[in-house]
């Protein structure tokens, strides 16, 4: 069974010649964000990176550290001492390494191929099955957890690339603001409706929290796979436009239109400046997704239904604050719109780093702090790229996107596995994040926006 497919033609008007079967297509495409959205929470955001850290400990210390005894004994993964408590970070780290080797490769070998949406949805499941089993690490097998977590988030940055790349064949320039904070919106719903059914099992099943934690992940594995499937039915494939001529086979065509693109890169400036700003900013980002469950439990003191319940808000939230920004955008732009987020970012991560343990009201008001810029900055950084890229290269300048989305950043992480290691705490480690936001916020700054749609080629939307 494949997906439909759409004939060749130039030009996204071509290609859907009627508003209705564009938009059937759009609301069909939404529902990706809501499929993935249940790992990067429920998974990636909330349990699996504290469940890890503790079945590390076990492995370390024959305990998992507690308010009256820290696990200080380390890992030793490959000869070297690692600090259980920064494994997750530098697994991460390992991960966003790896992807920057594959990922662009991915993109390339997508734009070349005129089955984008079976590419994206093949990926995601393969994803799915790593997640669902992430229920079989239990006890002190940390080295199964560490390479079901790779080998997912791999796949979550594969298919998020081509996903992210159908964004410019099924909108409009002036629909995208728009269409990708809908889908962020869907994601958050979608997440947040999982992570609350699984936050129930954990109360009921306060006795066996293990065993929760571990249902909890099977189910977000699950719910990825199931509603894969609606965009992989409802998005037509497309053939390729505009593609780099390379001779070979694929994969050698696909390199070679890597080399060629980043060539090309140094040919579209605020592409580059963006790309570098974004690589910095949503590092940030990332880190405090990943962070927080545990900065929550470990340096809070908080136990784990309490840090999901900020969550929750966090997920609910995020709803109202991707729509909300997407239609300020569509008055003032999403280039303002995404600095101004920065902003409040950085003093999200201030107020953080001063949150005293046990503080439940101050943690939540930073969840609604985190909820309202999250979704916004995110969905508007992906439609806010989407014009800055040369058509028929969506999924290759993606890729390079990609490298610093969601679960694949790396120097944040990094720094915050460091950090906590010299220091023993994750308050500095959490403060040390600010550059990430400040640096990224300075290089956003420079982008000429409409500078930049006319080197790519692009129209220019009506609001710039």
């Amino acid at each position: 069974m494949q997906p439909p497919e759409e004939p060749a033609s130039d030009g996204i008007a071509n290609l859907q010649p009627l508003w209705e079967s564009r938009k059937k297509e759009q609301k069909a495409w939404y529902w990706y964000d809501w499929a993935n959205s249940a790992f990067v929470t429920t998974t990636a955001a909330v349990l699996f990176s504290p469940y890890l850290t503790s079945v590390a400990e076990n492995a370390a210390c024959g305990f998992s550290s507690s308010d009256d005894r820290k696990c200080e004994t380390p890992l030793h993964v490959l000869g070297i001492s690692v600090s259980a408590g920064s494994l997750v970070f530098y697994l991460v780290t390992l991960s966003t390494i790896l992807s920057a080797l594959i990922l662009p490769v991915v993109g390339a070998a997508a734009d070349r191929s005129p089955r984008k949406v079976t590419l994206m949805s093949r990926s995601a499941w393969s994803g799915a099955v790593a997640a669902m089993a992430m229920f079989f690490v239990a006890g002190t097998n940390w080295q199964l957890g560490a390479l079901l977590l790779v080998v997912a988030t791999l796949f979550l940055g594969a298919s998020l690339v081509i996903y992210d790349a159908i964004l410019c064949e099924i909108a409009l320039p002036d629909e995208r603001d728009a269409v990708s904070s809908r889908g962020w919106a869907l994601g958050y719903l979608g997440g947040g409706l999982l992570l609350a059914a699984n936050f129930g099992l954990l109360t009921v099943m306060s006795d066996n929290t293990e065993l929760a934690v571990r249902i909890s992940l099977l189910s977000a594995g699950v719910w990825w796979a199931v509603f894969t499937f609606i965009p992989y039915l409802g998005v037509k494939n497309r053939p390729p436009v505009n593609v780099v001529p390379e001779s070979g086979g694929l994969v050698r065509e696909s390199f070679g239109q890597l080399w060629t693109t980043l060539k090309d890169l140094r040919g579209y400036r605020m592409t580059m400046l963006f790309l570098v700003g974004y690589l910095f900013y949503n590092d940030g980002i990332q880190t405090v997704i990943y962070a927080a469950s545990v900065y929550g439990e470990f340096q809070l003191g908080f136990e784990k239904s309490t840090v999901l319940s900020a969550f929750l808000v966090v997920q609910f939230v995020g709803i109202g604050g991707a729509l909300v920004f997407g239609r300020i955008a569509r008055r003032t732009g999403a280039h303002r719109i995404i600095m101004i987020g920065l902003m409040i970012w950085i003093l999200v991560v201030i107020a953080g780093y001063f949150t005293p343990a046990g503080n439940f009201p101050l943690f939540l008001a930073l969840a609604v702090g985190i909820g309202f810029v999250l979704g916004g900055t995110q969905a508007l950084s992906r439609s806010f790229f989407s014009q800055l890229i040369p058509r028929g290269r969506e999924a290759e300048y993606f890729s390079l996107y990609q490298a610093a989305e969601r679960g694949t950043s790396w120097v944040g992480t990094l720094i915050f596995g460091v950090v906590h290691q010299v220091t023993g705490s994750y308050r500095p480690a959490l403060l040390a994040l600010l550059l990430l936001f400040v640096l990224g916020l300075a290089f956003l700054s420079r982008v000429n926006v409409r500078q930049g749609i006319e080197e790519a080629g692009n129209p220019l939307p009506q609001v710039v």
